[in-house]
């Protein structure tokens, strides 16, 4: 508890992983959605369900991963300020 107050563990970075998973549903969800969106499956529809879900997951990868970046970034320079 005592790293939590002291800023010594990061929080952020698990809120990050489920915001990922978070986006990754959304996207699916949506994809799925605009596939049914006249109440019957079209190939349009289809291709852009298929072109939101695939952005979706590719768009929320790389964002979380940027951000997960910056957390790595900090992680291995508190290292290097650690040793003599």
């Amino acid at each position: 508890m005592k790293s939590l107050f002291f800023f010594d563990a990061m929080v952020t970075p698990r809120i990050i992983t489920f915001i990922y998973w978070l986006l990754l549903f959304v996207a699916v969800v949506g994809g799925v959605a605009s596939m049914f969106t006249f109440g019957r499956l079209s190939f349009s529809g289809f291709a852009t369900g298929l072109a939101i879900i695939a952005g979706g997951a590719l768009g929320a990868r790389i964002w979380c991963e940027l951000l997960m970046v910056l957390f790595k970034i900090n992680e291995h320079t508190q290292k290097m300020a650690e040793r003599p």
